[in-house]
């Protein structure tokens, strides 16, 4: 059986591409290299910044970047495409308009997997950067799911912490604050944690919640993973 091939519109940020790479490895049943899946990767940091085209309100679009990688990956042989970012969804039109093969929606394969695990969680708290309130990336795939979003007071200080793992500077006090936001949402009633920015996958064996906790760049792993071997 000819395996599909997976496309990777990466490098917002480049750690989390190679993340999600190493994830897609370790979660794949393999005894040999063959068995491993094939995976081409546009892992392209020079993608305008997200932060500041939604939260400073002066950048450029990383629309058309990203249309034009995923068109580069289609024409490579890529038979679906996955973003390992979830802020840049808010442009996932750009791409999915720009090429006659899927490209997957983040938002819409984590709440799915939290229907699927939990069940009825009407409250969920997201961890995530200001910017994906902003432009209510998951409220419209909540309502549908009859699941309400709940983020942090403080939502900058999850802004520093992201600032703090593209930049390689974590240190106490940034996980500290990344447990203080994480903990307040439990307390108010989450019946599940996101993990909705991929940065803070690289950070997410510092957490430590009683509640269930999906982080989107590991679901995003497994649903390859499963898609490509079935």
């Amino acid at each position: 059986m000819v395996e599909p091939i997976v496309g990777v519109i990466g490098g917002m940020g480049p750690e989390a591409t190679v993340e999600l790479m190493r994830r897609v490895i370790d979660a794949t049943p393999a005894l040999d290299d063959a068995d491993h899946i094939h995976m081409i990767v546009d892992n392209n940091p020079k993608v305008p910044s997200r932060i500041k085209a939604l939260i400073d309100g002066d950048g450029e679009s990383p629309g058309p970047a990203m249309a034009a990688m995923a068109r580069r990956l289609e024409i490579a042989g890529a038979d679906f495409l996955v973003i390992p970012c979830n802020t840049a969804h808010h442009y996932w039109s750009h791409a999915s308009e720009a090429v006659a093969i899927p490209v997957w929606h983040l938002p819409e394969l984590t709440l799915s997997r939290i229907a699927t695990t939990i069940g009825s969680a009407e409250a969920i708290g997201m961890l995530a950067s200001p910017a994906l309130r902003q432009v209510e990336l998951y409220e419209p795939h909540c309502r549908r799911l009859g699941m309400r979003p709940l983020y942090p007071k403080r939502e900058e200080d999850l802004l520093q912490v992201i600032k703090a793992v593209k930049a390689k500077r974590v240190g106490d006090r940034e996980i500290e604050l990344f447990r203080r936001a994480a903990g307040e949402l439990a307390a108010a009633g989450a019946h599940a944690i996101v993990l909705a920015c991929t940065e803070f996958s690289l950070v997410s064996d510092r957490l430590e919640l009683q509640v269930p906790t999906f982080d989107t760049l590991q679901v995003l792993a497994e649903q390859i993973v499963a898609e490509v071997k079935g």
